[in-house]
């Protein structure tokens, strides 16, 4: 199976520093994920002057108001075109989820042709038509979403011009952290049932595990939000992986992917000379005479498996010995 594409979430983790941001893509690389990738937004478009907090925003951030917020975490153009520059350099795909229509274009503009179009967007018209102009590829998140407006989401994306097949679902809950009984996993293969698309996982939750698990279930992207320090202020940071929790996410990913293996049950070739040793063969349970009738009485099962398999005990007993057998040896008929 191929390995899940793993995309490193430093979203606004970068809490407005370019250095940071840049920091981050360097962590990323090193950990082996595939991709990095940012949130690009202009706050004025992106939501009103009175927009509360969502209740986790608070918890981690304190009051004020959603604007406020995220004027200290966007990040400019200038700040962007570096972005890709250290991306290229590192040899880590860059990606960011545009969050209103002039930041699509901005995207554009730096040649960028995949986009994450996040939960929250998934009803955004204006947002989706605008990505399906300039996409070639789309992770679609769905997070608290129904499979309706799932539909009306992909059927607006067709209908600005990007093919269906082009898109990946994530399956998502929108909670911070998320909740381990709310995380559905299994929501993926529902989608991937009715959509006939590759379905993967953007993981909100604390730790590692559940995205290891998705990745078990054939999740074709793991998303995982990451911070260079869990402790910095910021709405994401607590439900977000530090750098040695990635590398080790990415490992667990790829050893899961080549564990999965396919859909067929057959001998591996690493058990195939253990057969031998760990069967058993049909031996006589003490010396047997020529000419004695095998019985379940003098006959026994034992290792290794060189001889008549057990499997045709039934066909052995009743039958008459050829000539004389030693304890442990092995029936021939």
């Amino acid at each position: 199976m191929t390995k899940p594409r793993v995309v490193a979430e430093a979203g606004v983790n970068h809490n407005g520093s370019l250095d940071r941001a840049l920091l981050m893509i360097d962590e990323a690389a090193e950990a082996g994920a595939d991709t990095v990738k940012f949130q690009t937004f202009d706050p004025t478009e992106l939501v009103s002057a009175a927009a509360r907090k969502a209740e986790y925003q608070e918890k981690q951030t304190g009051s004020g108001t959603q604007r406020e917020m995220l004027e200290a975490l966007a990040l400019d153009e200038a700040a962007h075109v570096e972005l890709v520059k250290r991306c290229q350099e590192r040899g880590i795909s860059f990606l960011s989820t545009p969050f209103d229509v002039t930041s699509v274009e901005e995207l554009a503009a730096l040649g960028v042709r995949e986009y994450k179009i996040a939960s929250g967007e998934i009803t955004d018209l204006p947002v989706l038509r605008a990505v399906a102009r300039h996409a070639d590829s789309v992770l679609l998140s769905t997070g608290m979403a129904t499979i309706d407006e799932i539909s009306q989401a992909l059927e607006a994306l067709k209908e600005a011009g990007l093919d269906r097949e082009c898109v990946t679902l994530l399956h998502c809950t929108t909670e911070y952290p998320a909740p381990v009984e709310e995380v559905n996993l299994l929501a993926m293969e529902e989608m991937c049932s009715l959509f006939c698309l590759p379905v993967g996982y953007s993981d909100h939750t604390e730790g590692i595990e559940i995205s290891i698990a998705a990745a078990a279930m054939g999740a074709a992207v793991i998303e995982k939000h990451f911070t260079l320090d869990r402790t910095l202020p910021g709405p994401d940071h607590a439900a977000s992986i530090e750098p040695a929790e990635l590398r080790a996410l990415v490992r667990a990913i790829g050893r899961v992917s080549l564990a999965r293996g396919a859909a067929a049950k057959h001998p591996m070739p690493s058990e195939i000379h253990n057969a031998p040793l760990v069967r058993k063969s049909i031996v006589a349970a003490r010396a047997i005479e020529a000419g004695e009738t095998f019985t379940e009485e003098n006959i026994t099962a034992k290792r290794p498996g060189t001889g008549l398999s057990p499997m045709l005990w039934d066909s052995v007993v009743g039958l008459a010995a050829r000539r004389r057998f030693e304890a442990d040896e092995a029936i021939e008929l």
